[in-house]
């Protein structure tokens, strides 16, 4: 089975970082997905984190949190997500030697999955500032230079998504499933570069986190868009219990 479960925002090197001034749901989080991905992941299986694991600002910091993700069971396979500070993007491949396999550090690579290749990046999306109609609460603007820098930044994400599919392809593959942190159309889109490349690839699934919160959660894309599949799985969202993404 392949699952996907996205911002564990652990904090055990960090205690004043705890999630449970969001909410209820927050509430001892970490031992909530422990016991979920201990009773529906098995050994054989393949767990998918989508970003945004510690709260540490190095590798130091984020030990204590890597090390409990590498305890669950299954093989793990962890995405960058905007506020993962301990893993510079340039250094992936030591990140893997350092793992050593108990978990696999997804970034300009990709991994197999029966005869699927499972690629992705972090991803971007313009989350404003909006400017907002305090009356009827309709955005009626944004401001329009953090508009224009986040292009700068999907492009970056467009290229490093290009660079795993393209790893994938070389190797071989021609199904794909694709993880994003980011969801992948803006509250101002119904289409993005991201959701382009899903269907020029032919990829089943797109699977993204990010989003906190009942008045987030349905900011982007959600079930069957343009023959394909799109899936929110923010650990919030999930109440902390991975989403099975294949058999």
């Amino acid at each position: 089975m392949l699952y996907a479960l996205g911002d564990l925002h652990l904090s055990f090197s960090n205690p004043e970082k705890s999630q449970e001034r969001f909410g209820k749901v927050w509430k001892d989080h970490e031992w909530k997905a422990k016991k979920n991905i201990e009773r529906l992941v098995k050994p054989e299986d393949t767990l998918v984190l989508t970003g945004d694991h510690s709260w540490g600002n190095n590798l130091d910091q984020c030990r204590k949190d890597l090390d409990f993700i590498a305890d669950f069971p299954g093989r793990k396979i962890l995405l960058r997500g905007n506020h993962d500070h301990f893993w510079d993007a340039g250094k992936t491949r030591k990140l893997n030697e350092w793992a050593d396999g108990r978990l696999l550090f997804l970034q300009n690579n990709f991994y197999p999955y029966k005869d699927y290749a499972l690629v992705g990046t972090k991803g971007f999306c313009f989350e404003g500032p909006f400017y907002v109609n305090t009356i009827n609460g309709m955005i009626t603007g944004y401001d329009r230079a953090a508009y224009e820098h986040s292009l700068v930044l999907i492009e970056r994400e467009r290229k490093r998504l290009c660079v795993s599919i393209e790893a994938a392809r070389a190797a071989g593959f021609s199904k794909f499933i694709i993880f994003l942190h980011y969801p992948p159309t803006s509250i101002l889109e119904n289409d993005s570069v991201f959701t382009r490349i899903a269907e020029e690839i032919g990829a089943e699934q797109v699977i993204y986190s990010h989003s906190h919160g009942k008045e987030r959660f349905h900011d982007s894309i959600q079930g069957s868009y343009h023959g394909v599949k799109y899936s929110l799985v923010s650990g919030d969202y999930l109440n902390f219990r991975p989403k099975k993404v294949l058999g």
